[in-house]
């Protein structure tokens, strides 16, 4: 790629789409780079719930033949295509004025340790469908140079958020922190988040355990409570992430489903524990929380119990957004040809500029 550093204005279009499959964020942002400052400015979001069907298809992707994966991969393009073009309608913003569109995708595998990661919503489709240019596969670079491909929203932290706290946790899918530690960024997926709260609710006949109301009225079982927090990857040191097979092998077979609100209790109470057994152990201050977990009034609460520091809840369009905002981020430091990794936070031979670009062809 030829260097563009002298790109200092940029319109971006970010995609993100997490493991808790409640729907696609769109964030469209502006982005100035003035010497060493970043100011970015959200313009417009929504999100986007996925139809019953591919919800379907994702949660069982495992049971997928190579040929129906394939074809999924170009179904979500195409849905993503198709709304993309509708918010830019919706929004009334011209295709031309929109530098790129970066896009996560859907997370299927995840395992940095066999040497792949892999994200689906084909971005050739994509970039026809939209006639954007277009750029994902943000993980792969990061582990071919011998990383975990995650986590990649620290570098968006550190350059848009820095100034809200000492450390940045999200709890989506899964929850993973953010901090620096002697000068350098530390990163790492800490539990499992909003996956098995939601896997539990659905039991129920819920989509999720709205405030954690449910979790509240029940009781800790202390077995699995001691079980799940005995869990091996808990005594790891990063860099390390988790994926939706280390979900299915070692965290859901342990829990228990004949009360379920007692489950709920005690896993909520689980991934606080982790969360601020983290924090105490980096002796943080404070913490910026986004992600769908952040709106779950029941696990701050006790997260707050554990953790004597601060803990901030920002407003409803950066709980929502912010990982949308940080993979248009992303693209906007691709397209300046600057890294879009931290090897302390990967474990890389060393920082990359990772993605895919796609162009429409038109």
């Amino acid at each position: 790629m030829n260097n563009q550093n002298s790109i200092d204005k940029l319109e971006i279009i970010g995609l993100m789409s997490g493991t808790s499959l409640d729907g696609l964020d769109i964030a469209h942002v502006q982005f100035e780079f003035i010497d060493n400052k970043i100011d970015f400015h959200l313009k417009n979001c929504d999100t986007i719930t996925y139809s019953d069907h591919i919800v379907d298809k994702l949660k069982n992707y495992q049971h997928l033949s190579i040929g129906e994966m394939l074809m999924l991969d170009k179904e979500i393009g195409r849905f993503y295509g198709l709304k993309v073009n509708e918010f830019l309608e919706r929004f009334n913003l011209n295709k031309s004025s929109i530098n790129a569109i970066a896009c996560h995708g859907q997370t299927i595998f995840h395992q940095p340790g066999n040497g792949f990661t892999y994200q689906i919503g084909c971005g050739s489709t994509l970039a026809y469908l939209t006639g954007i240019n277009v750029i994902n596969d943000f993980r792969t670079r990061d582990v071919i140079a011998g990383g975990q491909g995650a986590p990649l929203v620290p570098i968006g932290d550190f350059n848009l958020f820095s100034n809200q706290a000492e450390s940045f946790l999200n709890i989506g899918g899964f929850t993973n922190i953010s901090f620096k530690k002697d000068s350098k960024i530390i990163a790492f997926d800490i539990s499992p988040g909003n996956l098995p709260l939601n896997f539990l609710s659905n039991k129920l006949g819920l989509e999720y355990d709205k405030g954690g109301g449910l979790a509240r009225s029940g009781e800790i079982n202390q077995e699995l409570l001691t079980k799940l927090n005995s869990l091996e990857y808990y005594d790891q040191n990063p860099p390390k992430s988790l994926g939706t097979e280390w979900l299915e092998a070692f965290f859901m077979p342990a829990l228990t489903y004949s009360e379920i609100q007692n489950t709920l209790r005690t896993v909520t109470e689980h991934i606080a524990h982790q969360i601020t057994k983290v924090l105490k152990k980096e002796t943080l201050k404070s913490v910026f929380i986004t992600g769908g977990g952040a709106k779950n009034e029941f696990l701050i609460e006790r997260i707050s119990h554990y953790f004597d520091g601060k803990v901030i809840i920002p407003e409803s369009t950066v709980i929502d957004y912010k990982e949308a905002i940080i993979f248009a981020f992303l693209g906007a430091r691709f397209l300046r040809n600057e890294t879009t990794t931290i090897n302390s936070v990967t474990g890389a031979q060393k920082d990359v500029c990772s993605g895919v670009l796609h162009i429409p062809g038109y």
